[in-house]
């Protein structure tokens, strides 16, 4: 049985979703569930056309609430590592995707499950929604981003607060946090990702790649380095088909016709 799959999004071939389908355990991931992911963002990166990821649950009831700690029951210490070593591949396959990923979060978002979500770079979320970082209530610690990108997001403070209480939060703390681009009834969530992703996936490609790359580059190195570093991304994009489409069709007064070159 797979426990991931991914298509193509409806009316819009440029936008990909990714669906966990573990709804028994609550998308608690497994080895294996670890793999297909790995394997899922390698077969949405090979297809070449795709400029936005969603990733989402196939149930209401959670997002995903982390590893799956029965599986993790009396593994020896050189187990334990192994399999960490997948999912630290499974945290970074998102995290290393050249399009936007946009994380749409409803239920449980517990855990390695709030990391897979900080591994992306927008959250829709639903008023119904639940996070938290519960690791230090298991003597275990987030070992998948969280220590690392969550106090990029809301600071310090706050980050140590979640980390180190390991309580948990709903919707509108999230959102006031500023970890939410939207926060929407549950029956909103698809048309509040695609209120994101349809404008994004419209653009040109390599233009919105080269821009998340840069932000995330930018956002930690001193100022004199930026500069530097800012304009070689910006001289990246200059020296495409589509910036040559982009002026063209600007001139011309119609729509462009973004081809990702």
């Amino acid at each position: 049985m797979s426990f991931v799959k991914w298509s193509r999004f409806r009316d819009y071939p440029y936008i990909a979703q990714i669906v966990m389908q573990r709804p028994e355990v609550l998308n608690a991931f497994n080895t294996q569930m670890a793999v297909e992911m790995v394997e899922v963002c390698q077969e949405i990166v090979a297809q070449g056309d795709i400029r936005v990821v969603g990733l989402r649950s196939s149930n209401s009831k959670a997002f995903c609430t982390g590893a799956d700690l029965k599986e993790r029951n009396h593994m020896s210490e050189e187990a334990w590592h192994d399999q960490h070593r997948i999912f630290e591949m499974m945290f970074y396959s998102f995290a290393d995707l050249p399009m936007p990923t946009i994380a749409v979060i409803d239920g449980f978002c517990l855990a390695g499950g709030m990391e897979l979500a900080l591994n992306c770079d927008m959250w829709v979320v639903s008023e119904n929604a639940e996070f938290g970082l519960p690791e230090v209530t298991r003597g275990i610690m987030p070992g998948g981003g969280a220590t690392r990108l969550l106090s990029k997001r809301i600071g310090v403070h706050r980050a140590k607060e979640m980390v180190l209480t390991g309580q948990r939060y709903g919707a509108a703390a999230i959102a006031e946090m500023g970890l939410a681009n939207r926060v929407v009834s549950a029956e909103r969530l698809e048309s509040a990702f695609l209120e994101i992703a349809g404008p994004i996936a419209e653009n040109a490609p390599l233009s919105v790649s080269y821009s998340k790359s840069a932000i995330d580059e930018l956002f930690t190195i001193p100022d004199n380095i930026g500069r530097v570093r800012e304009i070689a991304w910006y001289n990246k994009v200059i020296n495409t088909e589509d910036r040559h489409e982009g002026v063209r069709s600007f001139n011309e007064r119609r729509k462009p016709q973004f081809k990702g070159k």
